[in-house]
């Protein structure tokens, strides 16, 4: 049996630059992957059949029902991948993304394909942008649509609460809060910049140089996202949106501040969740 471990991201850059001319947006992002995690397990099987212990999760509707499209696997292969979710869907955290890397990784070592680095990356590419950044993980820049990676040094330990609202999300966000961007909303790359300079000089990812471009039109898709904006504000927290949300995070440098918020939200009935920097 192989036992591999997905973990979520958090964006603590998200800025769109412009729009390319086949229809992707060009961006610039730092991505840090972070310790909350599914996790899957491998096992042979007849066929390839999924199980996974959220009943909302549709292996059709997953990007993992792709990744054996990609893999060169012969008409007698099989293998029973069972799949415990702990990150939530379509939240803006990856989770998706991050187990169909974590099943091409899987079955290349399940089967022994002994697949290199580089056309790890190649198939992930194929299947999504995100994808391709969860092969390593880590700290990284993405460019163009996201598939251009370049690792970065990582912050000190940092720890995260994340905060998911509870906010019905239909499938299609992403595409949906891209098409809303107008030019008013592009930036040049220099937040970024910023933030990657500071990584590379070993500085701390302080809440004044993260950023994300749909901050900005995120309460137009999500009336009732304002309801928990407020209420962290009132308790002083700066947070952030991931990616094109809903989660919300808040960075900290003292475990135990992070604790005291992560127990209050969860006291107030919000999806919250402790986890640190990988």
């Amino acid at each position: 049996m192989v036992k591999i471990k997905a973990p979520a991201k958090i964006n603590l850059t998200l800025e769109v630059l412009g729009k390319r001319p086949d229809g992707f947006h060009e961006i610039r992002s730092v991505i840090q992957a972070i310790d909350l995690y599914d996790t899957l397990y491998i096992e042979a099987g007849r066929g390839f059949t999924f199980q996974c212990d959220l009943p909302d999760w549709q292996a059709e509707k997953s990007l993992v029902n792709r990744v054996l499209q990609l893999l060169p696997l012969d008409s007698k292969a099989g293998a029973f991948i069972r799949l415990e979710k702990r990150i939530p869907m379509l939240s803006g955290l990856g989770g998706d993304s991050s187990d169909a890397a974590a099943l091409l990784k899987g079955l290349d070592e399940f089967y022994g394909f002994n697949l290199s680095n580089e056309r790890l990356h190649e198939l992930a590419i194929q299947l999504g942008s995100d994808v391709a950044f969860f092969i390593d993980g880590g700290t990284a820049l993405a460019e163009g649509r996201g598939e251009i990676l370049k690792p970065l040094s990582p912050p000190p330990r940092t720890w995260i609460v994340v905060i998911v609202p509870k906010i019905t999300v239909e499938p299609g966000k992403t595409a949906r809060m891209y098409a809303t961007l107008k030019p008013i909303n592009y930036t040049e790359g220099a937040i970024t910049a910023n933030l990657v300079k500071t990584l590379e000089n070993g500085g701390t990812i302080g809440s004044g140089l993260l950023y994300n471009v749909f901050e900005d039109i995120v309460f137009d898709m999500y009336p009732r996202f304002s309801y928990y904006i407020s209420g962290l504000i009132r308790l002083g927290v700066p947070v952030h949106l991931s990616g094109s949300g809903p989660a919300l995070f808040a960075l900290f440098q003292d475990k135990a501040l992070a604790e005291e918020l992560c127990k209050k939200c969860n006291e107030h009935k919000a999806t919250a969740f402790l986890a640190e920097t990988l």
